[in-house]
């Protein structure tokens, strides 16, 4: 459910293999193919690499949306030619075989689309300069007005940018053919049938010129650099230099059910004569570290600050298998994670400084799902915070997520109306197996040739769509109903959502959950408005906005969590 960028590493690194066009495949390196989206063409650039530890790690970019911005692929496998890759942050992945030199497969974003990996041999693109930053224009036409933010970022590939407009929902727009000589800079959108060719002032910041659309007039259009953002990179001001109020302790603890995971985390105590309240912090889906990084952005970083310098002790940790924390990742299921989050309660009971009767969970996305799913079996936890925690049917859930975020992305609602039913009973196929082997078998057979040709997809390409929805962590997510365990809560609940969450949509998710809880006397229900799934104030409240926002956690979202705790267990 999260989005964006969460690191996992669980694979055997495979030797180098003989000569021959079909020999055992070294994954390590540069790897470059061609996405066919609804919205167009998408170049990706996938950088794999060897861990000190034998495992693999590396990201993904694509220069056509996000030039620069990499995000980290959440877990490689590798065996003899195969590889595959997931990418929780946008609920990707990808599967494919080693063939004839390159990688063919099938990337999974809601629909499954073909892609073919070849080893990089491109040449850096050509670098500009004196461009790099955030570009905000407003463009007149009639009676309309709206907003235009060109995205403009140097790497050592070269420079690159993308497009928002943010009145008609359209984010990371791909720009093409962008150039500049002397003082003309020109660039093309395709997705907008848009061209643009204007002239530079660099003293006052300014690029104005013609904005051409096929079949309009052309307009005058003047964008104006951000003078904060001349570097290209938002400037993020909550993340705690110093910590003031509370001291901070590294720890670790072993959980009892699986000697092999180690957590290790830390844990801020406030300033002060105690005992304290406390919260166990519990992050979103994929592997995360203690802060939740994601897109330069360290959520939970920013939560405990806010919490500790407030009189309330905090304990947040790397998930097992990354970081610090060992364990497998790629094993395990929520069902497992709940475990862990029982694990780091049980180390805050024996702590002399914390409060035992004060001591809750506070889940962010996923999180908020093994909240309810620990506390309905540990009688001790005083109360629960759901930051978008799910409480709708998880199958309608991921359809109505990918929707929304396939149409923030430039899909058409027909191409949706056309694969939402395919992708529908692939899930309720997945659900009522038994098993591994029968949820591969049950969504091979909602896959019949017509069907995967709706899908971009080839014959040879149903098993790895098969594969993406079975795994051990995806089977347990689709299964799980998130009632019961909500109806069993009778301890104090503070239910969170952004009005522009696109990843658990508020409306019906909070409905379902003040249905789930109508038997508790202490619950609050919020949506908070203009906030995304990551508690920011954001514009659309689309994925790739993340990044872009400076804030990281809006300031009423962490007063009203941290007031609600204190007014029930503080002095």
């Amino acid at each position: 459910m999260k989005t964006v960028a969460k690191l996992v590493y669980a694979a055997a690194l495979v030797a180098l293999a003989p000569l021959g066009a079909n020999a055992q495949q070294q994954p390590v390196g540069e790897w470059n193919g061609v996405l066919s989206t609804p919205a167009g063409a998408l170049a990706l650039i996938v950088r794999i690499r060897a861990n000190p530890d034998g495992t693999y790690g590396g990201d993904l970019e694509s220069p056509d949306q996000a030039a620069g911005q990499r995000m980290p692929l959440t877990t490689v496998t590798a065996s003899p030619n195969k590889l595959a890759f997931t990418i929780s942050a946008i609920g990707a992945s990808y599967s494919g075989e080693w063939k004839d030199s390159l990688w063919s497969g099938v990337f999974q974003q809601g629909m499954a689309i073909p892609l073919v990996l070849k080893r990089s041999t491109a040449a850096a693109t050509k670098s500009l300069e004196g461009l790099d930053g955030t570009w905000r224009a407003v463009l007149e036409r009639d009676t309309t007005k709206l907003r235009l933010i060109l995205h403009v970022r140097t790497t050592a590939r070269g420079t690159g940018a993308t497009l928002d407009s943010p009145d008609l929902g359209a984010l990371g727009l791909a720009v093409q053919q962008f150039n500049r000589v002397g003082d003309t800079v020109t660039f093309r959108v395709p997705d907008g049938q848009v061209e643009f060719r204007s002239t530079l002032n660099y003293a006052k910041r300014t690029l104005q010129g013609q904005w051409s659309r096929q079949g309009l007039p052309p307009v005058q259009v003047a964008f104006t650099r951000d003078a904060a953002a001349a570097a290209g990179k938002p400037t993020l001001t909550q993340e705690p230099i110093v910590a003031r109020g509370y001291r901070a302790e590294e720890v670790s603890f072993v959980n009892p059910g699986d000697a092999s995971v180690k957590l290790a985390g830390t844990l801020t105590i406030p300033d002060g004569r105690g005992p304290f309240p406390a919260v166990v912090l519990l992050s979103g889906s994929g592997p995360q570290d203690r802060d939740e990084s994601i897109f330069g952005h360290k959520p939970f970083a920013v939560l405990t600050d806010h919490l500790s310098r407030n009189g309330i002790a905090v304990l947040r940790y790397d998930d097992r298998g990354f970081a610090k924390s060992t364990g497998s990742h790629a094993r395990a299921t929520s069902a497992d994670f709940a475990s862990d989050a029982n694990t780091a309660f049980r180390f805050l009971i024996d702590h002399p400084d914390i409060k035992q009767d004060a001591i809750g969970f506070v889940g962010h996305s996923e999180g908020g799902m093994l909240g309810p799913i620990a506390a309905a079996d540990n009688d001790r936890v005083a109360f629960v915070v759901l930051l978008a925690g799910p409480g709708t049917d998880i199958v309608q859930l991921l359809l109505s997520q990918r929707r929304l975020i396939a149409l923030s992305q430039g899909a058409s609602n027909e191409l949706l109306d056309k694969s939402e039913p395919i992708i529908h009973d692939i899930l309720h196929a997945v659900r009522a197996a038994p098993d591994s082997q029968s949820a591969m078998d049950g969504v091979r057979a909602v896959l019949p040739s017509e069907r995967l040709q709706s899908l971009g997809a080839t014959e040879a390409q149903r098993d790895a769509i098969a594969a993406t929805f079975t795994s051990p962590w995806m089977r347990y997510f689709i299964k799980y109903d998130p009632v019961p365990n909500l109806t069993r809560l009778r301890m104090p609940v503070l239910a969170l959502n952004g009005s522009k969450d696109r990843q658990v949509p508020p409306a019906e998710n909070l409905a379902a959950i003040r249905a789930a809880l109508s038997g508790n006397r202490d619950v609050t229900i919020k949506e908070l408005p203009g906030l995304n799934h990551m508690f920011q104030t954001a514009e659309t409240g689309a994925v790739i906005e993340y990044e872009r926002i400076p804030e990281t956690f809006a300031p009423g979202a962490l007063d009203l969590i941290t007031e609600w705790i204190r007014s029930r267990f503080t002095r």
